[in-house]
Formats: structure tokens, sequence, C-alpha cells
């Protein structure tokens, strides 16, 4: 059986690391890797690569950069001409990327089957571009891969059929134990950084929603500004993130306890996840992460796709429209601890995967 693997962003890149290893244990499963350039630059794209032994693409299409439609569209052309050449009896997606929907809509068109992992998330916010990306994926899909119980219930309520739809965990979870022990054996990141455990505030902001309304960013920028007096800020900063604090107005709202760093590779990540005192952001992977490594977390945004780590006190939805609600909650959430939860599944998701596609071929 052939599956085609399409990824092209950096949390896609962790997920097929797991799903690939997986993969790699079967002979009768090949696996051809596609990515299409979205994530391009060294430490958001090369880096993975190397530190999670992802296989490397047979295809390399280097498309990114660009405003939403002509991503896209040129992402759909150029998956189109690679399966056309490739003829897999599977197409993969993940998550909810331009990368996601382009290949999804190329394998529909040519009627071959789509596997989504991470089907049924809904922030039901039809503003994000990934809202609109996961439900149309979800949709066209033929084997739908669902993380959690409330993302099969999702897929229920949109008419999917259940036949179609498979409660197989998170495969975020399984990259989590995979990585989280080679992390500590060879990160430095604390050390270059001149860090303690549990003494600094990790953030990460690059959600439209957020970086293209002035007001919302002004808030975050200062209540990071705020909080940086009680623990220094860490902030690996997105490159789309970095040009708009380039600007005078936006940096000068920045202290100098709030370290702006390069992005970095996942092994680092997950040491700087690790031994956080508490996590800001607008990333659904790192809220996940945070979970995964029990370090509170205050997310940025009007709502989240996790509401579980919500409703069990893991993760808290604070919106950035009000700069003295995210300070308190920052402050208020170091050593604030959830109850004991496992929606994630056991670390076998990534197996399960690879069992149910065979069991289809």
């Amino acid at each position: 059986m052939k599956i085609l693997t399409i990824i092209g962003a950096r949390p896609q890149f962790i997920k097929a690391a797991a799903v690939s290893y997986a993969f790699a244990q079967y002979e009768n499963i090949q696996e051809v890797i596609l990515h299409t350039g979205q994530h391009f630059d060294t430490n958001m794209s090369n880096v993975f690569f190397e530190e999670l032994c992802i296989p490397k693409p047979i295809y390399n299409l280097g498309i990114g950069g660009s405003l939403h439609g002509a991503m896209t569209g040129a992402q759909l052309a150029g998956i189109e001409g690679v399966l056309l050449q490739e003829k897999p009896d599977w197409v993969m997606v993940y998550g909810d990327t331009n990368s996601t929907l382009a290949g999804a809509l190329a394998a529909a068109k040519l009627h071959i089957p789509v596997a989504h992992v991470e089907a049924g998330l809904r922030s039901f916010n039809r503003r994000m571009p990934e809202e609109i990306n996961r439900v149309v994926t979800d949709h066209i899909s033929t084997a739908l891969f669902a993380p959690t119980a409330t993302a099969m219930q999702h897929l229920a309520n949109e008419g999917i059929p259940l036949e179609h739809c498979h409660h197989v965990g998170d495969v975020m979870y399984d990259a989590a134990l995979l990585f989280g022990a080679r992390a500590k054996q060879q990160s430095t990141i604390l050390q270059l950084l001149n860090l303690s455990a549990g003494k600094y505030i990790l953030t990460t902001i690059h959600r439209a929603e957020n970086t293209n309304d002035l007001q919302r960013l002004q808030n975050i920028l200062k209540s990071l500004n705020e909080v940086s007096h009680t623990l220094p800020v860490i902030w690996p900063v997105h490159p789309r993130t970095q040009k708009l604090l380039e600007q005078p107005e936006l940096n000068s709202l920045l202290g100098t306890q709030v370290q702006l760093i390069d992005p970095v590779g996942y092994l680092d990540m997950v040491m700087l996840e690790q031994h956080a005192a508490v996590i800001a952001t607008d990333s659904g992977g790192v809220q996940k992460e945070a979970f995964f490594y029990q370090i509170p977390c205050v997310t940025l945004r009007d709502e989240t796709e996790w509401i579980e780590l919500v409703d069990a006190g893991w993760n808290q939805i604070v919106p950035p429209t009000d700069k003295s609600n995210i300070t308190h909650a920052l402050l208020a959430a170091v050593e604030s601890f959830g109850s004991p939860i496992q929606p994630y599944g056991d670390g076998y998701t990534s197996s399960r995967i690879a069992k149910k596609l065979l069991a289809c071929a």
C-alpha cells in the first residue's frame, strides 16, 4: 500500500514524525512524503526533519509565504501533478493548514481516498482560516482519525457517516512520549539562555487574529512586559510576527526582560515547555504540549478546540482584549495545576492509524 503524506508546517512535521515511525514498522506500507514548503526556513522546517528523523521528502514544492488563495491554489496544482505521477492508494493530511486543504482537494478530485489525522476539531469561529480548512477537509475525507471523544461528536453532529470516523487518540501525545526524553538528553537551550527551571514564562504568538489586530497585539505586548518584571519571558518568534515586531512603535512596548529568540527546533521547544512556569500561546499544538508536560497554559484567543483542557483546569482562555486580564491570568496560572485527565489516548495512536489503513487496503 502506498501512502502519500502531505505536510507543510511545523505542527505537521511533529505529527508526521510519530506516524511515519509507525508506518516504518510495516513492510507492506510504502510512504512517500510531499512537503509543500509552507514553512520553508531552516528553523521552521529543516531542523524538524533532522531532529525527529522524519524520512526526507521526495517532493518539495517550495510554495509558501503568500496570501491564502494564492498559496492554496499553487499547492493544489503542484500536489495534483505529484498524485498523477505517484498514483497512491491513500493521501494523508494533518490538521488544518492550507497544505491540508490543498492536499485533500487535489486527492478528492482525482478520486483518491483521503485520510485526515486530527479530524473533528472545531473552534466554531469561521473567521479563522484554519476552521474553514478543517471543516472542508473532514467533509471530503474517507478516513477521519479523531483525537478525542468531543471531536467524534462534532463529526456526528455534521452528519459525517460514523463508519468513516475513528476515535484513535492524539498523535501529538505519541510524539511527546517519543521525543520528550530525547529533549532532556540532547537540548542545551536552558543553559544557552541562562534559564532556571520554573523561573520563566514561555510564549508563542502567531495567529492572524492576534497579529493582524493592532489592539490585540498591543495588549499582548504590554502584558508580557508587565509580567516580565515578575518572571522573565522567553518568546521564540514566528517569522511573520517578527516582521511586525520590527516596527518601532511595537518593539518599544517590550522591556529588556522579554527575550525574543529565533524559532527553535522541536527538542529545544520541548525543553522550554517542560521547564516553564506557565505558557502563554495562541497555538493549538502548544496548548496540548503544555498539558503533556503538566505546565499551566493561558491561551490568548477567544476559543479553543481543546475544550477538555479548559474543563480540567489546565488551560485558561483569555481573549487579548484587555491587558490587565492577560497579566492577571498569567501570574495567577503559575503553579495552578489542573485535574488529572487522559483525554488523548495511550501513546499508540500512530499504530492504530497504520492498522486501520491496512485494514481498508
